[in-house]
This record gives structure tokens, C-alpha cells and sequence, in this order.
């Protein structure tokens, strides 16, 4: 069948829903059909998403389909290949679109590459100084929020509970004229999590140690954020008021984390304050200005504005509220944006004060209305022409991340470790260390770091005594690296976020074990790792001679019996026999499985002295790594 001469187009709807949406989405995200155009079409896609774009009824697509050997249904989601043969022979020239769809592809970054790009001004742009932005972080009560406090003259520390931060709040101070930016984040789990989405809001991180406590387990895990990052580290040695105050102590024990005081002979800026006193802030603030002009920040606020979202909510009165940090360009009130994966139309923004504002130039932070949806932490906003065409990238994107999760790229592990060394696509293997002792995890580090070679550098960004916690999954989320744990247990909340992102976490109880594993994992050599899962139980209750062997007949207690499951025979809780299971029957009829409550006979390989009571143990072997 030839294409038709007239131009395709959607005529688009009112308050479309669900499958309307998605047809929608994947129509925007395609380049519009002409006569003597190219089909663009995506990686993958449905029958009947493909049925409309060459404008055909679906059975005439799965007919052609069958022609080519392929059963599917209206339904089922075929990939680039099959649909590029189905429309060719349609009479369609055809083409792939890259990463799912150009324009969102170059509208929608997500990568800390892409947005590094997308953030990157063109040449001869009108460019000016912009503010620095200042992450605080810190051990839990050295006085982040205090110095905060100290530096804006506003007491908020008291209406958080415990002096703990429970909110991220964006505020701005003034400095003989220029102008700080600061994000006061509940620990640095909120600014690691904005990184591992692909947001770059830090251009300075402060890090606060208490010059009473010195370095603490979570200043330790602070400044490997902070250096994963790649972000300048300005340390602030905070309750300098107090009389067993010990800043040298301080220096000796950063130092000895690798932050040599520029008194030192470093390069990183000690200061010694005092939130309650304000003794030293101004000190701070210098040192942080000193920073951004070696930084040379630069923005242009003539441009459409991009930004990050900083945190959001749902304000039961106004609906979606967003609190956004412009990074280049200048937002309005009435622009028309991305946010993430949902879109809006800036309908009134407010300044950290709660005073209505028309515009934000780069490195201003402001709360915005308007947005369709609650967007997350670290999704990045752009704004465009209409609120259409926002409209309508968001739901590309929207399908886009549909079609591509079933084959979302997974964080590297040690199983996966050689193919990715072998395409070139890891050139360090990050791991985040946790063991029971000190001296344990000194020599781990020593023996992991020595395994580098000219293909991969294994760089430990991370290492602590304790538990493994979600901080450290976090940290292995955002700089694609494996958890190991040495003697030490993994907390249920790390497991669970693990499970989640797909990060790696091992632990072991012997060193040569684990640096066996990673050495074999750098030459393909690690072997798989397997566990047996329990399908269900049954009894016995009577024994059957058949000529060729003894029958069970049993009755299933609990889960599944199947003919294809792998088994064990106890006796009283001793284990008689393990094989598999060779023949299942209800009646006289061979079955494929039997469930709880039912009664079946049951023949096991190799396996003919049954006696009534033994229990029969169905399982099946999968792999864990």
C-alpha cells in the first residue's frame, strides 16, 4: 500500500488521558509525515502505535507481520528493526530517531555530561558574572543551619525540630555588594541525590566540623560527596566560642583525609568561626567569594532560563509548588516550562522572603506556581516558546522513559564490570568501602587500590567503619560504583534502595575472598553465584510400586509444586536425596504443576525408598550475581 500524498497530522484533543496521552506523546516526539518524507520511528513501539503512523488498520500490520514470521499482537511492543521491515514494505523510507527523539534528546538532559552541555553558553553570548552557589554540609548538630542563621540574621534553627534540618531551603546574602547563593540541605544524602539525577546546583561546598567534636563518621562521608562531586571545599570550624575548642586537632585529622590547610602549605581554606558569636563569618564569606572568582562563574540572563528544582510539594491551596534554582538565563512570570517529566506555565514566583517577584536572573532561587504536576528533587527545567510545545516535549519525554525502562542502563557491577571495560564505556570502578574495624578498612583500601591497571583505576571514593547504609548507596547511585562490605552488615534501608537503583552491594568476611572477586571481575573470569528458592512442600501419604520405581502419593502443604522443579527428600528434618523431580501426576494425567491443597503423585530421579511422613522440598536454583 503507498503512502498518501496528504501530510499526516494528529488533531489534538482536550484533556486527553492515559492511552490518548501516549499516542499524543509518541506523535510529537516523530518528525511530521509528508509525502516523499522519511518515517522516523523509534526504538520501540506498539502494533498499533505503528499501524497509525503509516495510517493502516493494525490487522493489516500484523498480516504483514506474519508475512515476515513474526506473531504478534495489537498490543505487543516490537522493536526498531521489525517495524522498519513492516513499513518498508508499505512503501515507506525509513530511518531511526536518535536517542528515542532529537528534540527531546537535546531539550531534556539528564546526564551530568548532557546538562554540563546544555548549560554551556554559545560563543559571543552577552555573558556575566553570576553568583556562587554554596552547599553547607557536615556531621549532624556541628551547626550547618546555625551558620546559616549567623550569616543571613534570621533565627530558623528553632522551629526545626532536634537543630535538625528538615527541609531544603535556598537563601541569598549580600557581601559588600556581591552576592551568595546558599542551599541548606538535611545532610548531604539530598545534594548527593539532585547528582545522581544529573543536576550541578554546587558550585562550592562548605564543609562545617564543630572544633569541639572534630571529624565525625558523617563528616567523613560529607567530604567524599563533596569530592565525588568535584566541587572546591572551603572548611568551616564551627563553635570556636566554646572553651574546649581544638582547631589544630581538626586540621590534623582532615589533613589526614587528604584536606591539607593552606596554612599547610594546601589549597583548601580553613576558617575558624562561631555560629552563636558570629565571630569569623565575615572571614567565611570572604574565602567563599575568593572561590567564585577563581571559579569565574558566568551565565547569560538574555536566554531562555534552565534551572533545577531544589525541592517541591503540594500546597493544598495552590496545587504543585517548586522551589527552582535558575542557572543560566532569566525566568519570568508567564514563562512556559520543562520541569522533568511534567511541564507548566510559571503562573507567580516568590523570593526567599515570600515577597512576589516578576523575574529571577542565574544563581537566584525562587518558589514557582504552575506546574502540572509534583516534579522531583534535581529534575532539570527549561523553558520554551509555548506551553504547547512544553506540553507536548513532557509527554515525549513522559513516553520515552516508558519505552526505555525495560532497558535502562543498570549502575556497573563486578558481573558486568569486564564487558563494560572492554567497551570502553568504564575507565574507574568507584567503590564505597565499609568495614567493622579501622585497621581493617585501611588495608582494604591498600589492597583494592593496588589492583589498577592501564584498562581501569579502582578509586575508592568512599571509605568508614559501620554499617552499610542508604548515604553509602546514595554515593554508589551517583558515581556509578559497587558498596563493599567488610564484617560489616548492610542496614534494611540500604537494602531496599539497592534494590531499587540496581546498585551492587557485596560483602565478605575474608580479604583475599574479596580481592579475588574484583581481580576476576577485571578479567572475566568471575564466576556466577547461585541460591536455591523454596517453590512449596508436600507430604507423603501413601507409598505406590510401579514397575519403574516407587510413586509418592502426597498432598501439597503450601506454594507450588512443578514438574520442572528441582527437589529434596527429608526424613524428620534429615535430608535423604536431592535431584529433581521426574514425573507429577493428578489422577492419571501428567500435569505441569500442582498447588496447595491438592493431591498428586510425585516419582523423584533416583529416588525409590519413600515411607509415609517424608516431606518433599520443590525448589528452584537462581541466580543471585
Amino acid at each position: 500500500m503507498p503512502p498518501p500524498n496528504r501530510p499526516y497530522r494528529r488533531r489534538r484533543r482536550p484533556a486527553m488521558r492515559s492511552e490518548e496521552q501516549s499516542e499524543a506523546a509518541l506523535a510529537t516526539a516523530i518528525a511530521d509525515i509528508g509525502a516523499g518524507q522519511a518515517l522516523v520511528l523509534p526504538d520501540n513501539l506498539t502494533v498499533k502505535e505503528l499501524a497509525d503512523l503509516v495510517r493502516v488498520s493494525p490487522v493489516d500490520v500484523i498480516k504483514e507481520l506474519i508475512k515476515n514470521g513474526i506473531m504478534a499482537t495489537i498490543n505487543q511492543v516490537i522493536d526498531f528493526d521489525t517495524a522498519a521491515i513492516v513499513a518498508s514494505d508499505l512503501g515507506y523510507e525509513v530511518r531511526e530517531a536518535t536517542g528515542g527523539t532529537e528534540e527531546v534528546a537535546e531539550e531534556e538532559p539528564q546526564t551530568r555530561e548532557q546538562v554540563r552541555s546544555y548549560l554551556a553558553e554559545v560563543d559571543g553570548a552577552p555573558l556575566q558574572d553570576r553568583s556562587p552557589v554554596v552547599t553547607v554540609m557536615g556531621h549532624v548538630d556541628h551547626g550547618k543551619t546555625s551558620i546559616l542563621d549567623s550569616i543571613r540574621s534570621a533565627n530558623v534553627t528553632a522551629a526545626e525540630a532536634g537543630g535538625i534540618t528538615q527541609h531544603i531551603g535556598a537563601y541569598q546574602v549580600d557581601l559588600d555588594g556581591r552576592t551568595i547563593t546558599f542551599i541548606d540541605t538535611p545532610g548531604h544524602e539530598a545534594f548527593t541525590t539532585m547528582r545522581a539525577r544529573g543536576a550541578m546546583a554546587t558550585d562550592v561546598a562548605i564543609l562545617v566540623v564543630a572544633a569541639d567534636d572534630g571529624v565525625m563518621p558523617q563528616t567523613r562521608e560529607a567530604l567524599s560527596h563533596a569530592r565525588a562531586a568535584g566541587v572546591p571545599i572551603v572548611v568551616a570550624v564551627n563553635k570556636m566560642d566554646l572553651e574546649d575548642a581544638n582547631p589544630d586537632r581538626v586540621k590534623q585529622q582532615l589533613s589526614e583525609l587528604g584536606l591539607i590547610p593552606e596554612e599547610w602549605g594546601g589549597d583548601t581554606p580553613f576558617v575558624p568561626v562561631s555560629a552563636k558569636t558570629a565571630d569569623g563569618i565575615k572571614d567565611l564569606l570572604e574565602n567563599i567569594a575568593v572561590q567564585a572568582e577563581v571559579l569565574e562563574l558566568k551565565a547569560n540572563p538574555d536566554r531562555p532560563a534552565v534551572g533545577v528544582v531544589l525541592e517541591a510539594e503540594l500546597d493544598t491551596m495552590r496545587g504543585p509548588k517548586a522551589t527552582l534554582l535558575v542557572q543560566t538565563g532569566t525566568l519570568r512570570t508567564g514563562d512556559s516550562a520543562i520541569v522533568g517529566d511534567t511541564w507548566g506555565r510559571i503562573r507567580a514566583m516568590f523570593d526567599q522572603n515570600g515577597q512576589r517577584v516578576d523575574s529571577a536572573r542565574p544563581s537566584v532561587p525562587v518558589a514557582v506556581l504552575g506546574v502540572n504536576e509534583v516534579p522531583n528533587a534535581g529534575d532539570i527545567v527549561s523553558v520554551v516558546q509555548s506551553e504547547r510545545e512544553a506540553r507536548a516535549h513532557a509527554e515525549a519525554r513522559q513516553r520515552v522513559n516508558e519505552l526505555e525502562a525495560d532497558k535502562a542502563q543498570r549502575p556497573v557491577s563486578l558481573d558486568t564490570l569486564f564487558g563494560e571495560m572492554s567497551s570502553g564505556k568504564v575507565k574507574e570502578l568507584n567503590i564505597i568501602v565499609r568495614t567493622d574495624v579501622q585497621g581493617t578498612m585501611e588495608a582494604v583500601k591498600q589492597a583494592l587500590e593496588g589492583l589498577s591497571n592501564d584498562e581501569v583505576k579502582v578509586k575508592i571514593i568512599h571509605a568508614a567503619t559501620g554499617n552499610v547504609s542508604e548515604s553509602d548507596v546514595m554515593l554508589a547511585t551517583a558515581s556509578n560504583g559497587i558498596v563493599v562490605g567488610f564484617n560489616a552488615k548492610v542496614e534494611g534501608g540500604a537494602k531496599r534502595q539497592a534494590d531499587v537503583t540496581g546498585v551492587e552491594i557485596r560483602t565478605y568476611r575474608v580479604i583475599y575472598e574479596l580481592i579475588e572477586d574484583v581481580e576476576k571481575a577485571m578479567t572475566g573470569m568471575l564466576e556466577p553465584i547461585y541460591a536455591d528458592v523454596v517453590e512449596g512442600h508436600a507430604e507423603v501419604r501413601q507409598v505406590f510400586k510401579a514397575r519403574r520405581g516407587s510413586i509418592a502419593g502426597c498432598l501439597v502443604m503450601d506454594g507450588t509444586i512443578n514438574r520442572t522443579s528441582l527437589c529434596r527428600v527429608t526424613r524428620g528434618g534429615e535430608v535423604l536425596h536431592q535431584s529433581r523431580i521426574e514425573s507429577l501426576r493428578r489422577f492419571k494425567d501428567d500435569v505441569r504443576e500442582v498447588t496447595a491443597g491438592l493431591e498428586c503423585g510425585i516419582s523423584v530421579d533416583g529416588f525409590n525408598d519413600f515411607a509415609e511422613g517424608d516431606a518433599i522440598e520443590a525448589y528452584r536454583s537462581e541466580r543471585q550475581r
